[in-house]
């Protein structure tokens, strides 16, 4: 094993991946993950890296200021249940030129392998979130969260509604996320379409449901992120499991909004009152 793979980054990147497979998250080669690396990780890592026979390869995106920038990225078609058995062959180390339109590979993706299919959609959510937090965000993941998934096929694409059941159907969610989850509506995934109905949401939100598809979370570090899909998955299983003891029928103890600002109120957070009565 290279001593690579012992650096805090990708140790702690290999153990979102399998803490995703465990919950059942990521059948077959599904979800992604990318981390947008520290001047420290670089320094750890560079003595492993290589970029003999590694040539640009455009993105068909660009984002000037993350001209220069590392990620740790999954790689396409790969599964999350192999990142800890075969980590080179499954994730690697991207650098972005300096116009922040291309990537190459310095490290890992062995066997002609490349960055995620979606690296695209995440390398613009990175740049969103790097401004929304000033430059706080590192994280960007999306996995298939069944019960997301499943409370797509009940409701309207509406962020709204779906925050106001998150946050009604269990109590320290309202803390979590308080400006609610965005919604985007069905699309073909892996275009420039979702990835840009995507970044628009993510200017306003740490996580966005991909409707009949799963959640895009995003978060300064692994536990964060992997902590605030943990929690609305949860919250959406916890709505559906009520709703079906009920016959179907709206459980009739859901949080109150005026419940839900005493609890914003005692944490000293501040709720997206659009999304109160």
């Amino acid at each position: 094993m290279s001593m690579i793979q012992e650096a805090n980054c990708i140790r702690r990147f290999k153990r979102v991946c399998g803490d995703g497979w465990d919950q059942g998250w990521h059948e077959r080669n599904g979800g992604n993950l990318t981390y947008r690396m520290t001047e420290e990780d670089v320094k750890v890592c560079m003595p492993y890296f290589t970029i003999k026979g590694h040539e640009w390869v455009d993105m068909g995106v660009k984002a000037p200021e993350l001209a220069g920038a590392f990620f740790v990225t999954t790689g396409s078609g790969k599964y999350m249940r192999k990142v800890a058995l075969d980590t080179s062959d499954c994730i690697g180390i991207v650098e972005i030129n300096e116009t922040g339109d291309a990537w190459r590979i310095v490290w890992g993706l062995t066997n002609g392998g490349r960055p995620t299919s979606e690296f695209p959609t995440h390398f613009m959510n990175h740049s969103v979130r790097m401004k929304a937090t000033d430059g706080a965000n590192r994280v960007i993941y999306h996995a298939h969260t069944p019960n997301i998934i499943t409370l797509s096929t009940l409701i309207e694409p509406d962020a709204r509604r779906y925050s106001r059941i998150l946050w009604k159907s269990m109590t320290e969610c309202i803390i979590i996320f308080p400006e609610g989850v965005g919604v985007v509506p069905w699309m073909v995934p892996g275009g420039a379409e979702i990835a840009q109905a995507t970044s628009e949401l993510m200017q306003t939100y740490e996580a966005v449901v991909w409707t009949q598809h799963g959640l895009f979370c995003s978060g300064s570090d692994f536990d964060e992120t992997f902590g605030l899909m943990h929690t609305i998955e949860k919250s959406a299983g916890l709505y559906l499991s009520a709703r079906a003891a009920q016959g179907g029928s709206e459980p009739a103890y859901l949080i109150a909004d005026d419940e839900l600002r005493q609890v914003c109120t005692a944490f000293g957070v501040s709720p997206n009152d659009a999304f109160l009565d």
